[in-house]
């Protein structure tokens, strides 16, 4: 599976001694104060989120900013789209999307660092008419009735748009057709399965269709402006596919008031009565530069996007969400790129669910916090919004929120579970999830990277007492990266399991990893670290019963590596079967039913455990930490310097195959608990 780095904030560590004479290990020549060790971030950037190129054509891709010219590794996520070189340099190779990726690794002087772009290649041929064909190739899940080959067409109908003089229409031969110089309004009274094909250009227009069946409306290279609102507004509430063929940009204007024409809901650029299905292999711009609040593709009921079109949504400063699909948004495939800049904006918006299951999808955010007028909130973006649950099973998925107060992903709402009184679990299973938060805390609104579910308390502040909590997330497969600056990592209201895959989140100045509930890590490859608290929190028990668990914690007493609510009678428990490394002590009280030891090895390289046959596994912890608290099952010996040639795990943080050389170091038992920013076991032993 191809990975995708996320950009790691400056890592900042911090240890210190233990004045006693009997203490276990060395600190490493720290002494009570914290010293911080700050790593330059080459804050790899590329010139653009995304880039239409065409083959054969002289393009200009992207340029990556390097600015302390570390080395860097190059990666398409589809070398059959295109190829990027060690040199970066892009060869064309089909049409389709990929994502380009660029990264670095940490060493002693550099944190690591990543970016990525959509690129989007299309050939010559993606612009050529249509054929009079009234059927299409299946768009990749022929056993549902989402898949376009499954429907039945009667009829074509073509409008072309013109910019000097009014559209033209052929192959009405049902008289549906009204035109109004550009503005073009189709009533279907006859109830039969059409196809309505749109080209041209116009900077006054629109398409507006009225119908009660299934309908395909193909963009084949049209361009279309309404400087008063919706470019294209759906009022048939039966299925509606979208072909993608060619470039295709549909926009509103600045001064677009969006009137309400009688009860019709006029709420996007692209808007749709019934479930959007978007398909084909071209590209489709929306603009949404509107004054209104309003969105740039908006379905009252899904959205859907599958086969292999791009889509990109630009929603302006003063505009509104990027995409909605009121009852589901679904990404089965293609593209779908979404910028947006105004405050409390989300990127991909639902009332109900969000599924990833195939694609290439990125959404970034700009804007901050201001106050909803509806909820009597302040209220920040989130570039995924889903008011029940998130699901990612396949594709890749990019989330950048760079504004006061931004998530990367929100789901399970209070309002939703109160209503339907079901929230359902978020899970992922596969995918490649990237998510960035830059922003701070504004207005008592939190910055954090993906927030699960929702809670009640009974008054505010540290001692509030919970009343009420639900949504949980289980993470079974995919690899997912995670970094927020200023905010929680992965923040869980309810139970949160790790069943497998890679998980490595990031937080500079929050918990890496919180839920309310129990945290439990059964299987997979999970790495938290933390400089400004607990790297692995609970509210609840905190479970480790296998896999491999890597937790940093820089910040000190009275933050640990891994925490338990120790004070509401729950207890943090090592069992037989998880490979445990941690930095920065363990919640006091603890249960383990294999050893638990201190280890020193090397700062900034691979280090490893050792059952005595065999390695069990290595680590590579942040450059100036050389002490961890270590437990594994059979685990007898600890190694440093050791070589790693497999597959690295988690950011490049775990390896369970190729480990090989390394120098034999002594295991000590650890007996100490949380308290003090030192090494292993938070540097005090015998609960100090």
């Amino acid at each position: 599976m191809k990975k995708v780095y996320i950009i790691l904030a400056a890592i900042v560590v911090a240890a210190s001694s233990c004045e006693r004479d009997d203490f276990p290990f060395d600190m490493g020549g720290f002494d009570d104060q914290q010293v911080v060790s700050e790593l330059k971030d080459p804050a790899l950037s590329w010139s653009a989120d995304s880039f239409e190129a065409s083959i054969g054509a002289d393009n200009s891709f992207p340029t990556l900013e390097n600015k302390y010219s570390v080395g860097v590794t190059y990666e398409s996520s589809k070398p059959e789209v295109a190829t990027i070189s060690k040199l970066g340099v892009i060869t064309l190779v089909s049409d389709g999307t990929t994502l380009i990726s660029a990264s670095s690794v940490a060493d002693g002087t550099y944190s690591a660092s990543s970016d990525s772009f959509v690129l989007t290649v299309l050939s010559p041929s993606s612009d050529e008419p249509d054929d009079e064909s009234l059927s299409f190739e299946s768009t990749g899940d022929p056993s549902s009735d989402d898949d376009i080959s499954n429907t039945t067409f009667k009829g074509r109908i073509t409008i072309s748009y013109s910019e000097s003089g009014d559209a033209s229409v052929k192959g009405d031969s049902y008289g549906y057709v009204a035109v109004d110089g550009n503005k073009v309004t189709v009533n279907n009274t006859g109830g039969e399965v059409l196809i309505y094909e749109l080209t041209g250009t116009t900077s006054n227009g629109f398409f507006k269709v009225y119908g009660a069946k299934k309908q395909a409306i193909v963009l084949n290279g049209v361009n279309i402006t309404n400087p008063d609102g919706a470019a294209l507004n759906n009022q048939n509430k039966k299925r509606t596919f979208v072909v993608v063929k060619g470039n295709n940009t549909l926009s509103d204007g600045p001064s677009a008031a969006y009137a309400k024409e009688g009860e019709e809901d006029l709420k996007a650029v692209v808007f749709s009565e019934s479930q959007l299905v978007f398909s084909g292999s071209g590209l489709l711009t929306v603009n949404a530069r509107n004054a209104q609040g309003k969105t740039g593709v908006s379905s009252d009921d899904y959205i859907r996007v599958m086969n292999s079109p791009t889509i990109k949504v630009n929603s302006g400063a003063d505009a509104g969400n990027g995409l909605k699909g009121k009852d589901y948004v679904q990404l089965s495939g293609g593209a779908l790129v979404v910028s947006i800049e105004a405050a409390m904006a989300k990127g991909i918006s639902t009332d109900d669910y969000v599924l990833v299951e195939g694609g290439t999808h990125m959404v970034t955010s700009t804007g901050g916090v201001d106050y909803d007028e509806e909820d009597e909130e302040y209220t920040g973006t989130t570039c995924v919004k889903a008011d029940n649950y998130f699901a990612m099973t396949g594709g890749s998925l990019t989330l950048k929120n760079t504004g006061d107060g931004g998530k990367g992903i929100r789901a399970g709402s209070y309002d939703f579970d109160e209503t339907d009184h079901t929230l359902s679990d978020s899970f992922i299973s596969g995918g490649i999830l990237n998510v960035t938060t830059t922003g701070r805390e504004s207005n008592d609104v939190s910055a954090k990277g993906i927030k699960i579910g929702w809670v009640t308390k009974d008054g505010s502040g540290d001692h509030a007492k919970v009343t009420g909590n639900a949504g949980k997330l289980v993470i079974s497969g995919g690899n997912i990266f995670i970094n927020s600056t200023y905010g929680e990592g992965l923040e869980v209201k309810g139970d949160l399991t790790f069943d497998g895959g890679e998980t490595y989140v990031s937080s500079t100045s929050e918990d890496a990893v919180n839920c309310q509930g129990d945290l439990t890590v059964n299987n997979g490859f999970v790495y938290a670290y933390s400089s400004g608290n607990d790297a692995m929190d609970s509210n609840g028990n905190t479970n480790l019963n296998g896999g491999y668990v890597m937790a940093i914690c820089t910040k000190g007493n009275p933050e640990v590596a891994i925490d338990a609510n120790t004070e509401g009678g729950k207890k943090l428990y090592i069992n037989n079967g998880v490979t445990l490394v941690a930095y920065g002590g363990l919640e006091n009280g603890y249960s383990a039913s294999q050893s638990v030891y201190s280890m020193s090895g090397t700062a900034g390289s691979w280090n490893a455990l050792h059952d005595g046959k065999s390695f069990i596994a290595a680590f590579k912890a942040p450059s100036n930490i050389s002490n961890y608290i270590v437990s594994a099952p059979s685990l007898s010996s600890g190694y440093k310097g050791v070589s790693v040639s497999g597959d690295a795990k988690c950011n490049g943080v775990w390896a369970v195959d190729g480990i090989t050389g390394g120098s034999s170091v002594s295991l000590s038992n650890y007996t100490g608990g949380n308290g003090g920013p030192g090494g292993p076991g938070g540097g005090r032993p015998g609960g100090w």
